[in-house]
């Protein structure tokens, strides 16, 4: 092999032609081989300019809601300052001329829109990698609502990804996680996007409404869902799901033979109540003196 072709393998990155399929010299597994990995290395770390028309979504979607105000407060800061921050990007499998995001879709969706090309670091990543790099990158924001990581969590089980992998990928023990899921699997996916991320709607909260909504259909559920934001569709799902108290019984007032009002009976949780008063106090002795005949009669009467 030509020594020019050998440096010119190294300065492109891709690995020397061979013109045969014998393993590789022994100096390119050496001092040379460690050359060609530190400048793939390089690579990976410096900042390329892709266009973003080339690059599509991909792993697990993070957010529940669009949040237009912050894409178009993004692209403002973009206009007046540029892209400050480089996005994470990998190839796209089985297209080299198209691009996937690991993280960064708020600002690939900004630059979109200002038909600007986006700054991005490459990495060669698996699927498993990617959505690694995903939950980790999600950690470390303090945006993403209890919800919005639940259903993040949800959604790498149905991707077949074990439960260490989930722990691993959020920073969160088992008996978090655990939790996360409770409320994912008691509500709808439907009914999760369908309220939002309701960052104000803690991990109790959701509990709660997992509790409150079980056995309800979906179509309850969503249909509960109306607000102007997501907290709002949050508090009238849940006020839809929590049943109103019975309202009282109206009491029935007691008339005596001539009309008289003695008193009157409620019935209350479980039993009824009697309150006598008046003309009615002096029959309210008589009927306790009398309770037990009173009551053979009704026994042995027809009912």
């Amino acid at each position: 092999m030509a020594r020019k072709d050998l440096l010119k393998g190294l300065m492109s990155g891709d690995p020397p032609a061979r013109e045969d399929a014998a393993p590789l010299p022994r100096y390119a597994r050496g001092a040379i081989g460690a050359v060609s990995r530190s400048i793939a290395d390089l690579k990976s770390r410096s900042l390329t300019e892709v266009p973003a028309a080339a690059i599509d979504d991909a792993g697990i979607r993070d957010r529940l809601d669009e949040d237009r105000t912050g894409i178009e407060a993004l692209k403002a800061s973009i206009r007046e300052y540029g892209q400050q921050v480089p996005v994470l990007l990998r190839q796209k499998p089985g297209d080299d001329s198209r691009y996937e995001i690991v993280f960064g879709r708020r600002r690939v969706q900004a630059l979109r829109e200002l038909d600007q090309p986006v700054k991005a670091m490459i990495r060669d990543l698996s699927d498993r990698e990617l959505v690694i790099a995903q939950g980790q990158e999600n950690t470390a924001r303090k945006d993403l609502s209890f919800i919005e990581k639940a259903n993040f969590a949800a959604q790498m089980v149905r991707g077949g990804y074990e439960r260490k992998v989930i722990c691993d990928a959020l920073s969160i023990d088992k008996t978090v996680i655990s939790r996360m899921l409770s409320v994912t699997d008691a509500i709808p996916e439907a009914v999760i996007r369908a309220i939002g991320a309701a960052p104000s709607a803690g991990r109790d909260r959701w509990l709660s409404l997992a509790e409150k909504s079980a056995g309800r259909s979906p179509d309850e559920l969503v249909a509960a869902a109306r607000g102007e934001d997501s907290d709002a569709r949050f508090v009238a799902v849940l006020a839809a799901m929590t049943a109103p108290k019975p309202a009282p019984l109206t009491p029935r007032i007691l008339h005596g033979e001539d009309g008289d009002i003695l008193g009157q009976a409620r019935k209350t949780k479980g039993k009824t109540v009697i309150e006598l008063s008046g003309e009615g106090r002096a029959f309210a002795d008589w009927l306790v003196d009398h309770m037990t005949e009173l009551h053979r009669d009704w026994r042995s009467s027809d009912q």
